[in-house]
This record gives C-alpha cells, structure tokens and sequence, in this order.
C-alpha cells in the first residue's frame, strides 16, 4: 500500500480533528458535572468520553513490567484532564519514570505530552468517539522515549450493549519525524467491558502495536476499577504479551479523582 508523505498525512488528520470539532459542539450528551468519573486507565484504550466543562481530573498509576533486561518499575503515570469548554478537553501526560529494578534497562523520564480531544458524540447507534491530537515534547531521555518531536492523533470509540456489556476500542497513529528508523507507528485496540452495578466493571483487551521497522507487538490486558464516590475510582490490570517483542507481563494499579465546576 502507497503511503502518503508524513506532511500530506498531518495535513489530511489535522482537517478531520478540524471537521471533529464543529461537529462536538452541536453534541448534546457529552458529561456533566456530577456524573460518573470515567478515565483513560487501567486499559490502554482511552475514554471516548470528555470531562465536564470547567473539571480537573488526575489519573495516577503505578506499572511492573517484565522485559529482557529485567523487571521494571514505571511511575507514576499520570494524565492531568481539564474540562475547557463542551465537549472539549485539555490533557497533559506528565513525565513518567522508568527504573530497572534488575538488568540493564534503561532509566529515565517520558516526554511531557500535552493533547486536545474533542468528543463527537452521539454518532448514531449509540456509538461514542472523540479525536484526540497532542505531542510529546523532547524533554525524556532520549533512551526512554526517542528524539525530537512527536505527534499523534488518536480516535478513542465506545458502544454500548445490552446488560452491563460495552465494546470499545482505539486507533493511534503516532509520528517521529526525527526518528530514521520509525517514523510512523500505528496502535489499535479492542477491549470487551462489563459492568456490575453501578461501581464495579472489568475487562479484557487486544492490543497490536505495529511499526515500520523491528516488527509489531501483541499483548493482552485485563483488569478491574472501583468507583469510590462518582468522582472517585480505584483500579488494577495485568497484561500479558503474546510474542517477544512485546512485555512479557505488566502488573499495574491505580487512583484517579475529579473536581467539577472549578472554572
């Protein structure tokens, strides 16, 4: 398949995100304050939903991974999410740290990646999307995360079924201009879901990692959360990889909490 050049690709996803946003305006089921936390944790596949105008909300979480060089720690992995206006989101994914906790794997901080997601919803048949365009800014250790600049543009969806049941996924597209090797890797997700009550949901998940160059990764993820209070949630996952290139295990938990009506 002819790829299109990186320029071109930008330009065509950024139009998309453009078109998004006029359509999230005239959206009239995005959340409001008060209404139940939902977050982008314990899977990898983020919320199709935005949070209420003039919120914050912080999402933490704590990973043990196993790799080739030995178990590593991650944290804490936090994503700070501020309600700007109706169905839009400001976020920022602050710098995380990496540490060997045996081997010889690299230790560092993540980049600083700071986003925009607008929700476009309802689509009909119940179906929940958001676009999503944001940038890791060169301030990791270039072992850790690469170098220069990094884009992506990512299209988080939810449906909901009958009885608790709900299918989500996700499709990322993530580029690294100064990388010579890889300078387009694409990520998709699908995650079965159920909730049981009012507080309590799990789930199970795919996710295929596939790169231009080093082959993709496969892993399966699954895990719990529990809503504390309507703005409060507690939550774990275990993944397990499914070839060699991907972990061969992550074990993680969480916290996250929500303020409305601050601005």
């Amino acid at each position: 398949m002819r790829r299109l050049p990186l320029a071109a690709s930008l330009t065509a996803l950024l139009g998309c995100l453009a078109l998004s946003a006029g359509a999230a305006v005239a959206a009239d089921s995005c959340p409001k304050p008060g209404s139940e936390i939902t977050t982008d944790r314990p899977d990898v596949t983020n919320s199709s939903l935005v949070v209420p105008t003039g919120s914050f909300q912080q999402e933490n979480g704590v990973n043990i991974s196993g790799r080739d060089g030995g178990p590593v720690f991650d944290g804490t992995n936090t994503r700070l999410r501020f309600g700007i206006a109706h169905c839009l989101e400001f976020l920022v994914d602050v710098p995380t740290y990496f540490d060997a906790l045996s081997g010889n794997a690299d230790t560092g901080f993540t980049n600083v990646t700071p986003a925009v997601k607008w929700q476009i919803s309802p689509v009909p048949g119940k179906i929940d999307l958001s676009a999503v365009v944001g940038v890791g800014v060169p301030t990791g250790r270039r072992a850790i995360v690469g170098q220069g600049a990094q884009p992506y543009v990512q299209f988080p969806w939810s449906y909901e079924l009958a009885d608790g049941w709900g299918l989500s996924g996700m499709f990322t597209n993530f580029f690294s201009p100064s990388n010579p090797d890889t300078k387009i890797a694409t990520e998709t997700t699908f995650v079965i879901e159920r909730e049981f009550g009012k507080k309590t949901f799990a789930f199970v998940e795919y996710v295929g990692d596939y790169r231009e160059h080093g082959g993709p990764s496969y892993m399966i993820n699954s895990g719990a959360g529990y809503r504390i209070t309507n703005t409060q949630q507690i939550d774990f996952h275990v993944a397990v990889g499914l070839n060699d290139i991907a972990p061969s295990y992550i074990f993680g938990i969480g916290y996250s909490f929500r303020f409305d009506n601050l601005f």
